[in-house]
């Protein structure tokens, strides 16, 4: 039950409106920063690689949650005795 939880709020979060808009705009802010860093400006640049990254991460591991209590229904439902 716990899981179903996790996995309906990771859902509400992937689509919730507001949090798509915000990780979309702070994706294309980081990606335009990144892209005009100076030649020389190798910390910053790396520090909007590292940003991006982060961002990528924390969208990749919630639609992991809702993936992985996907796949675990499929499974009950195939063999609902294990």
């Amino acid at each position: 039950m716990v899981d179903e939880r996790r996995e309906e709020r990771a859902k509400r979060l992937l689509d919730d409106s507001l949090l798509v808009e915000s990780s979309d705009v702070l994706e294309t802010e980081l990606m335009a920063l990144w892209e005009t860093t100076g030649a020389h400006d190798v910390d910053q640049r790396e520090s909007f690689w590292l940003a991006l990254r982060l961002l990528v991460r924390i969208k990749a591991h919630i639609t992991s949650i809702v993936e992985t209590g996907h796949m675990a229904k499929i499974l009950e439902k195939q063999h609902p005795y294990i």
